[in-house]
């Protein structure tokens, strides 16, 4: 899988494209009646597909509201965490997009579960492309991992990890034991 988000603001909360006004977020566990028939409401990936059995998918959500904003698939590994895959919700796509900053919290939320893990917010992902490498790189401090395993893996150490944290006010239960 290959992740093709583009994170368009780092912001501590989600910012309403046409007027400006912030919306606090939350975050949980997805269940799979979230999960259920999103490729029919124009979501990208197929959120079911069994690659994404071992990994934990979360939902973004706006407080208060229950229309999921984005998702992310992050799976505990040793010492890490992979991200599998992210996604906005498809009506936070486009020049239309209904708030920015989604894709910023997604990799937060990914970010929070490696602290809770020990592993001081430590992720790795697998970009699509090398336009998306700038772009991570630019956004999220990340770094290009030279392996033979994928063209574009990339990492957040924690320093970066830290301060991408630092930013948001986001709240949530990673249902961590």
């Amino acid at each position: 899988m290959k992740i093709d988000v583009f994170i368009d603001k780092l912001t501590p909360c989600l910012e309403e494209t046409e007027t400006g006004k912030i919306f606090q977020t939350i975050f949980s566990l997805a269940t799979s009646e979230d999960l259920n028939g999103l490729k029919e409401k124009g979501w990208l990936f197929d959120w079911e597909d069994d690659a994404l059995k071992p990994t934990n998918i979360y939902k973004l959500l706006i407080k208060g509201d229950d229309t999921i904003q984005g998702l992310v698939a992050a799976e505990v590994v040793r010492g890490a965490v992979y991200v599998h895959i992210v996604e906005t919700a498809p009506h936070n796509r486009s020049a239309n997009k209904k708030y920015n900053g989604v894709g910023g919290h997604l990799f937060a939320i990914a970010m929070k579960l490696s602290f809770a893990n020990g592993f001081e917010g430590y992720i790795y992902f697998d970009a699509k492309n090398m336009e998306l490498v700038n772009h991570y790189a630019k956004m999220l401090g990340a770094t290009r991992l030279p392996t033979r395993i994928h063209d574009y893996r990339m990492e957040v150490l924690e320093e970066e990890a830290q301060k991408i944290i630092e930013k948001y006010t986001l709240e949530g239960d990673l249902n961590v034991e």
